[in-house]
């Protein structure tokens, strides 16, 4: 209990120094947003699935334009990500605006990866319940491990690890690896960071859904 009032408490904390930091970075990367890609909102939104598994909405700076083709459909990812966005990517920019969500609670700074719906498939109904038995995060041990990962099924393993592990000094190490990271400009591409859902990997398990109140 008392290690979570920390963790709580780093959370918030941390949250207002960094918001105070970044304002100006986080201005200069919607005007940079805005004009390459005008027709499109600065921030993206989407549902996540939470704490106890209950939904809710994340928010990015987007890094991609909303671009279709002659049908109406969106172009792929590696179509519709351009220079800016990669570069915005690449210094994790784009996660800072998930400030809001930790100061509502919805996210740690630490934790697993906040999943959506469909990549809740690749574990089992006991493993789902599991892994979102703690808040997700902006950074984890997945994202610190994320270069050794080439399936959702091998991410979700590391996510299990950190719940099943998780201990104060080992948000400590994960602060430090993904300090290291983001100097370094060393986040993975998406083939890593965000490899394609196979099939195969999907258990025949319907998604958790719990809506007990706290």
């Amino acid at each position: 209990m008392i290690s979570k009032i920390i963790k709580r408490s780093f959370d918030f904390v941390f949250a207002i120094i960094i918001s105070i930091i970044a304002i100006p970075v986080i201005f200069v990367a919607m005007v940079i947003i805005k004009i390459a890609s005008p027709e499109d909102p600065v921030l993206f939104k989407q549902t996540r699935i939470g704490y106890k598994c209950k939904p809710f909405t994340i928010y990015k700076l987007r890094t991609m334009t909303n671009e279709k083709d002659s049908n109406g459909n969106l172009l792929s990812d590696e179509q519709r990500l351009k220079k800016w966005g990669k570069v915005i990517r690449k210094v994790s920019v784009d996660e800072l605006s998930q400030i809001l969500n930790i100061f509502t609670g919805q996210m740690s700074w630490i934790g697993p990866r906040p999943l959506l719906p469909r990549e809740m498939l690749v574990m089992t109904e006991d493993e789902q319940r599991e892994r979102q038995s703690v808040i997700p995060g902006i950074t984890g041990w997945e994202a610190v491990n994320e270069n050794k990962s080439d399936s959702r099924r091998e991410m979700a393993e590391f996510d299990l690890y950190y719940v099943r592990n998780w201990s104060i000094r080992l948000d400590i190490k994960i602060f430090f690896l993904t300090v290291k990271k983001i100097l370094g400009a060393d986040r993975s591409d998406d083939a890593h960071r965000a490899p394609k859902l196979d099939d195969k990997e999907f258990r025949t398990v319907k998604i958790v859904e719990e809506n007990q109140d706290e």
